[in-house]
C-alpha cells in the first residue's frame, strides 16, 4: 500500500468513527429481478439514506436490462439472438459476470454452466404443462449447451456463441453480482453501512454501527452455527427448498445439472460465505450440482466457507435467513423470501 492510499484508507476509517453516533438505521424495498430486494442502512439522515436506496435501486434497474433473460430487449437476451454469428462486443458488466463463469465452468468441470438456457427452456414449460422433457427434446438441447461452445475474447472484450440456437442462463451468478453493484452505489453516495438482500443473496458493507459486523442467523444450519458475524462479504444460499417440480413421482429441483439436462434430485442446501456476492451466489449453485464430496472440495480450493446439508420434508420450511443486531435472537431485518428465489 502506499502512502496517498494509507492516508485515503485512515481519512475513511476516522471519518466512519466519528460519524457512526449519529447513524441512524433505515429501511427500504422495491420489486426487482422478480422479487423483493431490501435495502437496511445507516445513515446521518434521512434524505441521504434515501438517496442512496435509490442510487442502489437504478442500479439494480440497469443490470437488469444487461442480465435478464426473461426480457427480449435486454443485453443478454440479444447476445443468446446472435448464437451461431460472428463475435459480439458486450458491456464490461456482461463480459465480467461470463469471465467468471466460464471460470467456474472449467474449474468444476462444467456443473456450473450458464449456457444451459435450452434447458432452462425446457423446464419452464414442464412447471406449466407438469409434463417431463422428452429424450429427445432434451437431446436437441443438448446439441445447444456447453461452456466450451462459448467464447470470451478479453483483449476485445467480445463474446461469440458458436452453435445456432444456444441460449444463455445467468440465473445462478448475475443476481450476485447486482447485489455488489448496488452495494458500491450506496458507498458512492456516502453510505458504507449497508445490507441488501434479494432470495437467499445478502451483500454486506461496513457493520451497523459500535458493532462488529451484522448478526446472520440461517435457521436451518445445524446446533451450534446458526449465527454468523459478518461484514463487507456476502452469504447466499441455493437449494429446492421450494422451488421444483414434482413429475412421475420424482421431486427435481429448478437448479439444473448441465451433464444430464435434469433438474438435481440429490435434496441439498449449500450455504457459502465469501468476500462478494457474485462468488457467493455462483459458488452456492455449483456445491449443489456437485454434490456434498465435491462440493466441499471446490469450498477448498476457492477459499470460501461452505455449509452443505441435506434436507427433508420438515425441515424445508424452516429455511431462511435473516439478521440480527443483538444476540438474544431477536430479529430486525427478516428476509421475506425463502433461500430458493434464485
Amino acid at each position: 500500500m502506499d502512502r496517498r492510499d494509507f492516508l485515503k484508507g485512515s481519512a475513511g476509517f476516522l471519518a466512519s468513527l466519528l460519524g457512526r453516533g449519529t447513524l441512524k438505521r433505515f429501511h427500504y424495498a422495491q420489486i426487482h429481478m422478480g422479487m423483493r430486494v431490501g435495502i437496511l442502512s445507516y445513515a446521518p439522515d434521512e434524505a441521504t439514506a434515501r438517496k442512496a436506496s435509490k442510487a442502489a435501486f437504478d442500479r439494480i434497474s440497469e443490470l437488469e436490462d444487461i442480465f435478464s433473460d426473461y426480457r427480449p430487449g435486454s443485453e443478454l437476451s440479444r447476445l443468446s439472438l446472435s448464437s451461431g454469428g460472428p463475435p459480439v462486443k458486450v458491456s464490461k458488466e456482461l463480459f465480467a459476470v461470463l469471465r467468471r463463469a466460464q471460470e467456474l465452468s472449467s474449474s468444476t468441470d462444467g456443473a456450473f454452466d450458464v449456457t444451459v438456457g435450452p434447458y432452462t427452456r425446457l423446464w419452464r414449460r414442464a412447471r406449466i404443462t407438469g409434463k417431463l422433457p422428452s429424450k429427445e427434446e432434451l437431446e436437441e438441447a443438448r446439441s445447444r449447451v456447453g461452456w466450451r461452445k462459448m467464447i470470451l475474447d478479453p483483449e476485445s472484450g467480445t463474446v461469440q456463441l458458436t452453435v445456432k440456437g444456444m441460449w444463455l442462463d445467468l440465473g445462478g451468478i448475475a443476481k450476485g453480482y447486482i447485489l455488489d453493484e448496488a452495494l458500491k452505489r450506496m458507498r458512492d453516495f456516502g453510505v458504507g453501512s449497508a445490507l441488501i438482500e434479494a432470495g437467499g443473496d445478502i451483500a454486506l458493507g461496513d457493520p451497523p454501527p459500535g458493532r462488529e459486523g451484522w448478526l446472520i442467523r440461517c435457521d436451518f444450519a445445524e446446533s451450534g452455527k446458526e449465527f454468523v458475524l459478518l461484514h463487507n462479504s456476502a452469504i447466499s444460499s441455493s437449494g429446492d427448498t421450494e422451488q421444483f417440480i414434482e413429475l412421475g413421482g420424482v421431486r427435481f429441483s429448478h437448479i439444473i445439472d448441465p451433464k444430464t439436462g435434469l433438474g438435481l434430485t440429490n435434496r441439498i442446501i449449500a450455504t457459502v460465505i465469501a468476500s462478494d456476492c457474485m462468488n457467493s451466489d455462483a459458488l452456492a449453485t455449483a456445491i449443489c450440482v456437485l454434490g456434498e464430496e465435491k462440493g466441499v472440495e471446490l469450498a477448498r480450493i476457492e477459499g470460501v466457507r461452505a455449509y452443505i446439508r441435506r434436507v427433508d420434508e420438515a425441515a424445508i420450511s424452516m429455511h431462511r435467513f435473516s439478521v440480527s443486531e443483538r444476540r438474544d435472537k431477536s430479529r430486525t431485518f427478516t428476509i421475506s423470501e425463502d433461500v430458493w428465489a434464485r
